[in-house]
């Protein structure tokens, strides 16, 4: 199935990602949010492991490449220097402990999603919001 995920951040004005397309194979037409955060965070894992660790002797970035990374709001070669690949049980877990402690929301198109257990319909063109929440810091003294 093709979702088209998005990702913001509370106080941003660009979205960190914008209306991405990712294709996942393992999930129902009624998921419950723990069912879809499993898959996108597997995709998403192994995406991230699937990525070559090479590094380039005389990288450059063409002039397109610099203004499409500038309007996401962050200018890089996508080298990963870390050669750890990532855990995949690890990662699922640390994301449903994170939507537990309310670091960030999820909608399906206008409508949030809540209970980690509740299913909700998705269609093709429903887009995935997550939204990365911060915590106002201060006191009352």
């Amino acid at each position: 199935m093709d979702l088209i995920i998005n990702a913001r951040q509370a106080g941003r004005k660009h979205a960190l990602i914008e209306k991405r397309k990712i294709v996942i194979d393992d999930l129902p037409v009624n998921p419950s949010l723990r069912e879809l955060l499993a898959a996108v965070v597997k995709q998403q894992v192994n995406a991230y492991n699937d990525k070559p660790s090479e590094k380039n002797l005389l990288p450059f970035l063409s002039k397109e490449q610099v203004a499409d990374q500038a309007d996401a709001g962050k200018v890089g070669f996508g080298s990963i220097y870390n050669e750890n690949k990532a855990d995949m049980s690890k990662a699922q877990e640390t994301a449903m402990q994170a939507y537990e402690d309310g670091l960030y929301a999820v909608f399906a198109d206008e409508e949030e999603l809540q209970g980690l257990d509740r299913t909700f319909v998705l269609h093709p063109e429903t887009v995935i919001t997550f939204i990365r929440l911060t915590f106002l810091a201060g006191s009352i003294w």
